[in-house]
Formats: C-alpha cells, sequence, structure tokens
C-alpha cells in the first residue's frame, strides 16, 4: 500500500495546487489512499464544505483539522455530516465531529485515520495519549484496519516524537502537523511505524508560515493587532509518501515537494 499525508493546506493558493497536482500525484506515485490537513484551507483559517468536496473531487481521501477546525462558524454544523473530515479525537467529549474514520483504500482495504492534538503551547485539550490508546484498543492494526494513520497536530517536536514512539508498532504512520516548516527526520521507527515531526506547509514559500511577510514581521517588531493576509508567492505542495506492508507496517517514508505550474 502507498499512502501520502499532506501537509497543512494555506488558504486559496494551498487548495488550488492540490486540486491541481493530486490527480496527477496519485497516478504518478500509484497511490492508494492520500490525507490532507485541511484546517488553514479557507483564507487560511479553518474550512468550508465547498473547499471539503473539491478536495474529495480532486481524489483526496480523508482530511483532518487542527486548532483552527471552528475558524469557520459553519464547520460546527456541517461536520456532523461529513465522515471524511476528521477533527482532534482529544476534544472533550460533546464536541460536534469524530476523531476517527475507517475509510475504504484504492485497493480495497481500510484505513484507519485519527486526528489528535498536542498539549504544549496549545490549548488544553484532554489527554491525546490515553484517547489514541483507547481509540487503538477498539480498532487495532490488523484486526480493526489494514493501516492506520495518525495526524498528530502539535507545536512541540518533542511532544510528536513521544507520540511516535508510544504508537510504534500500533499504527502505520505518525505524520506531525501544525508547524508549518518541514523537519527532516522522516524513518521507520524500530516497531514498524512511519514517523516524520512535520510534514510541511502547501502553500506559499515566500511567506512566514503562509502569511504575507510584512504582516507576520509587523507583528513580532510592532507587538500590535495586523491583519494576517495569506501569500500567493512560489507555491509548493508539501507532503510524504509512505510505503506498508499488508500488515500495515510501514516500509519507507520520503518527502515529496512539488512546485505549482
Amino acid at each position: 500500500m502507498r499512502f501520502l499525508l499532506c501537509g497543512d493546506l494555506v488558504g486559496r493558493v494551498g487548495r488550488e495546487i492540490v486540486i491541481k497536482e493530486m490527480p496527477r500525484l496519485r497516478a504518478e506515485l500509484e497511490l492508494d489512499f492520500v490525507v490532507a490537513n485541511g484546517e488553514n484551507a479557507a483564507h487560511g483559517f479553518g474550512i468550508t464544505p465547498k473547499i471539503c468536496e473539491d478536495f474529495y473531487a480532486a481524489g483526496v481521501d480523508a482530511i483532518t483539522l487542527g486548532n483552527h477546525a471552528w475558524d469557520q462558524r459553519e464547520a460546527l454544523v456541517f461536520i456532523e455530516r461529513a465522515p471524511r473530515l476528521i477533527r482532534p479525537l482529544n476534544y472533550p467529549a460533546g464536541t460536534p465531529g469524530r476523531g476517527t474514520a475507517l475509510v475504504k483504500t484504492k485497493n480495497g482495504g481500510e484505513a484507519l485515520v485519527v486526528n489528535a492534538m498536542g498539549r504544549v503551547f496549545m490549548d488544553a485539550l484532554d489527554d491525546p495519549f490515553a484517547a489514541l490508546d483507547r481509540e487503538l484498543a477498539a480498532c487495532p492494526l490488523k484486526r480493526g484496519a489494514d493501516a492506520i494513520l495518525i495526524d498528530m497536530h502539535a507545536e512541540t517536536t518533542s511532544e510528536k516524537q513521544a507520540m511516535a514512539h508510544f504508537l510504534d508498532g500500533r499504527v502505520s504512520i505518525v505524520v506531525g502537523t501544525h508547524t508549518h516548516a518541514p523537519t527532516a527526520d522522516q524513518r521507520v521507527l524500530p516497531g514498524g511505524t512511519a514517523f516524520v515531526s512535520d510534514v510541511g506547509m502547501t502553500g506559499a514559500r515566500d511567506s512566514i508560515l503562509g502569511v504575507e511577510v510584512e504582516d507576520a514581521l509587523g507583528r513580532f517588531v510592532t507587538q500590535m493587532p495586523a491583519r494576517f493576509r495569506t501569500a500567493e508567492d512560489n507555491v509548493w505542495v508539501n507532503a510524504v509518501v509512505i510505503d506498508a506492508e499488508p500488515g500495515g507496517a510501514a516500509t519507507a517514508i520520503e518527502q515529496v515537494l512539488r512546485p505549482a505550474g
């Protein structure tokens, strides 16, 4: 099986490059399953039903979220009708939506996609380690799913690395998102779990985390509120492709970079 996990899609340019390139990527890389983090897809903040449908039509199988899940208020309602739109598992009980989805893959198997959010320098949510422990007890690798993919949406590399080691051998893939800056530590852990601390951002490289440089820089220099505009220059897809055996153990992980045009 071959999986592609695409990093935080930022704004219009992030959406457009994924919609344009995904059919080609699926064919060229012979992909069985694609996950994209869409929490910044709507002008950099949240996601809408139309954006979800555009991603699905382009070949994205499941969409994960994060701390911007509810920035578009309509998401609080439509997420209940969107079984492949996955918000962090460790939100408190009663939060709309779901933290997991069991989705069919191209080769006829089933992949469990789970979104979890870290707590270091983030909102104080429930324990992501305990939440994932419970979920994997209910749907274990091989018996409950042919592959298990975790989007660990967190600020610190240490928390994401800790989660990967905590889950090593129990899931196929742990990919970090949120910081928008790709790390160079992709590897397969001893138990057969593919991992990278952060897959990076799909959006404008000539920016500060997808925001126009002058907007973000002004906030740092003056400490005054500023309107953040999504940058649009030098757009790239940032993703990782993972090979996994039929039993769900990963065998390889590789960075995928694709420029617009």
